[in-house]
């Protein structure tokens, strides 16, 4: 099936309200708010599994990752109670995937961890993947089944975008309801108390990015300068140009156009924070 619903969605941990201290839990409350219509969105399209594409699991020297093993697992450091999850992989649709990066050309390799056979091997979860999933799928009954995909920033952002194309590709094939999901932090350089100090480059990056989401053009993603997200330490431009590649290819398949809704944007700390959620128009 095409896909049937695709998110871009933070992942700092003070997204989740339960992840925060007492001090935290005033920050990021429109994020929260953000997550939380996510999440219902996406129960509404009643996804049965979820593809994440997380720049925090695994990073592969000019390649794209897939991740094949049978689960992915984590929690968040130094939370009580823990915050959670494991997960099932889809590993047929994680296959199919893999065979359809290779198909488009792109460098692409299977990823797995511990167990020397697949099926009882346990992945990583990330906090790029993990807090999306937190809001969407993972805590559903039954909790959604899993493919995380990694990008690659030493690949042209065009790579990208035809990566997400293929995903869609591999959707098409499946008899899944595929959900897309964009684990995105923007600009890092936001506070000089901030790990990255300040650059005004990061609210450049996210006035940017957020006009663009908008106004629904993710198609001028390529346009904004490499440069630009280098300088405001974004997390974000990757993924949500793989998100554009899958949008566009299920739009292509199903014949109509993707709707793109804003739903929040905020910098309450160091770095950006958007969520924004996407369908076929009816």
């Amino acid at each position: 099936m095409p896909l049937v619903f695709a998110a871009i969605a933070p992942h700092g941990g003070i997204a989740i309200a339960e992840a925060c201290s007492v001090d935290e839990r005033d920050v990021a409350i429109k994020t929260r708010a953000g997550m939380e219509e996510l999440g219902r969105l996406f129960e509404g399209a009643k996804p049965d599994v979820a593809v994440v594409a997380t720049p925090h699991n695994v990073h592969i020297c000019n390649a794209l990752g897939v991740v094949v093993a049978n689960r992915v697992a984590g929690r968040l450091n130094g939370v009580t109670p823990p915050i959670q999850l494991d997960l099932a992989s889809d590993t047929q649709l994680a296959w199919r995937v893999l065979e359809s990066l290779g198909a488009a050309g792109l460098s692409a390799v299977g990823v797995s961890f511990g167990s020397n056979d697949l099926a009882t091997a346990v992945a990583p979860m990330d906090w790029g993947a993990l807090i999306p999933l937190w809001f969407m799928g993972g805590r559903g009954i039954p909790p959604v089944q899993v493919v995380v995909v990694t990008p690659s920033r030493d690949l042209p952002g065009s790579d990208h975008l035809t990566a997400g194309a293929a995903i869609a590709a591999a959707a098409v094939v499946s008899e899944r309801r595929v959900a897309f999901i964009a684990s995105a932090d923007h600009g890092h350089a936001h506070r000089e108390s901030g790990p990255y100090g300040y650059h005004p480059a990061a609210t450049e990056y996210d006035a940017l990015v957020s006009e663009l989401v908008g106004s629904d053009r993710l198609d001028r993603l390529l346009e904004i300068p490499r440069e630009l997200v280098e300088k405001a330490k974004a997390d974000s431009w990757w993924q949500m140009l793989m998100l554009q590649g899958a949008t566009r290819e299920a739009g292509r398949v199903q014949r109509a156009q993707w709707k793109g809704t804003l739903i929040s944007y905020e910098a309450p700390t160091y770095f950006g924070m958007l969520t924004a959620a996407y369908a076929p128009a009816s």
